[in-house]
């Protein structure tokens, strides 16, 4: 998956806001005010890389099974994975992720706003 693709998927989440609270060389998503992943704008050794909240079971998993995942950087790794975007992490699994990820935020929103949230339209 191309920084392209991976943009273009993120704006079709439900609710999502695009903006640049790190200054202009990151790009972050949320919802709800809320970020669900982010993105440098500038390659890491040649690869785009993206973070994203995911569950510590699956994050474990999946860094067994991919190269292209890893604990996340510059954020709690308990919480976050980094993914390659151009590596070998499926797109078809990197857009699974990036939904996980607005799920996991979802769930840690008191349930006023999940309810706000679940009642927005597409």
């Amino acid at each position: 998956m191309n920084i392209e693709q991976f943009r273009d998927f993120c704006l079709t989440v439900k609710g999502v806001e695009e903006c640049f609270p790190f200054g202009s060389d990151v790009l972050v998503y949320k919802i709800m005010g809320k970020m669900f992943t982010y993105c440098g704008l500038e390659p890491k050794d040649g690869c785009f890389i993206a973070n994203m909240k995911c569950s510590t079971e699956r994050s474990a998993e999946l860094m067994e099974r991919y190269d292209g995942i890893f604990f996340g950087r510059h954020s709690d790794r308990k919480y976050w994975i980094t993914v390659a975007l151009d590596s070998d992490v499926p797109d078809s699994l990197i857009c699974e992720l990036i939904l996980h990820s607005v799920e996991e935020v979802v769930k840690k929103m008191p349930k006023k706003m999940q309810r706000e949230y679940e009642s927005l339209t597409e």
